[in-house]
């Protein structure tokens, strides 16, 4: 008895630190003061005067358009390098498994200060032109993100009969087609959480944006703009604009929703599924 009421009462602490935070950024979004703590009396206004922010409206479209893109990519290399690395023989499988876990364990300072240094020396002794640009950072952040897709579609690989592509190769499908009808379905639950976990590291980086960015995007000329390293350039010279107050809770109840709607299709898979399982058995 006394565990269990330990054992809540730590997982209480640790929502509470997690959420309360967010939750007072959500309340004081509802008010103009210029300081969280201070209340002016409820307001609306922050929301309209967000999207007329054309700043903060720059860096939230470079950072959708960024997370988006390299989300999609990293989901293609990843989801073919694990369906690769699984029909490998067993040591160049365990192979790719390392070398897979190093970006991963890997502090992520080293992983953009050896991207910047690469990107520097090919500009700078190859291509002798400025190659930091979109194509830079979409670089960066597929090399965050991709590790992780990878080892969200491997376990679904793994869980897999390995008959069933025999199967269909015996029926007559070929190898194109099995790996369409067979392969593909079997890892669409690994593929969409890789997706949007990497969604999800694209929109959090710090670190790699800055060193690998560039010009482009919906900035122009200007060096690429997202949400993380505008914050920051508005800390070093000034207070956060108070529109990030209802930025951050329109972000929140779309993560919230988002995560609803995951978890109902779930459930509602699991038990159509459960049923459909029924009937072919009672049918049989």
């Amino acid at each position: 008895m006394v565990k269990k009421i330990i054992g809540h009462t730590y997982i209480f602490l640790i929502l509470l630190l997690m959420y309360v935070p967010v939750l007072v950024l959500i309340a004081f979004s509802f008010t103009e003061a210029g300081n969280v703590g201070e209340w002016t009396g409820f307001s609306w206004n922050l929301y309209p005067r967000l999207f007329q922010n054309q700043e903060i409206m720059t860096a939230l479209g470079n950072t959708l358009i960024l997370a988006v893109t390299s989300a999609l990519v990293s989901v293609i290399l990843g989801t073919t390098g694990a369906i690769g690395s699984f029909y490998s023989k067993r040591k160049m499988r365990k192979a790719i498994d390392s070398v897979t876990q190093i970006p991963i364990v890997n502090a992520e300072i080293v992983m953009a200060l050896s991207l910047c240094v690469m990107f520097v020396f090919l500009q700078s002794y190859v291509f002798r032109t400025n190659l930091l640009s979109f194509w830079t950072l979409l670089i960066g952040h597929v090399v965050l993100s991709l590790p992780f897709v990878y080892i969200s579609v491997k376990p679904k690989l793994e869980q897999m009969d390995p008959s069933l592509y025999e199967a269909a190769i015996d029926l007559g499908a070929t190898p194109h087609q099995a790996l369409w009808k067979v392969i593909i379905p079997e890892t669409i639950p690994g593929v969409l959480s890789g997706f949007l976990l990497a969604i999800t590291l694209s929109l959090d980086d710090f670190v790699i944006t800055r060193f690998t960015t560039g010009s482009g995007l919906l900035s122009g000329d200007a060096s690429i703009m997202t949400i993380s390293t505008y914050v920051q350039g508005k800390i070093k010279k000034s207070n956060i604009p108070v529109e990030l107050r209802a930025l951050t809770t329109i972000i929140f109840v779309v993560v919230v929703l988002v995560v609803i709607g995951v978890t109902v299709y779930r459930l509602y898979k699991a038990k159509y599924g459960k049923t459909r399982t029924e009937r072919r058995a009672n049918n049989a």
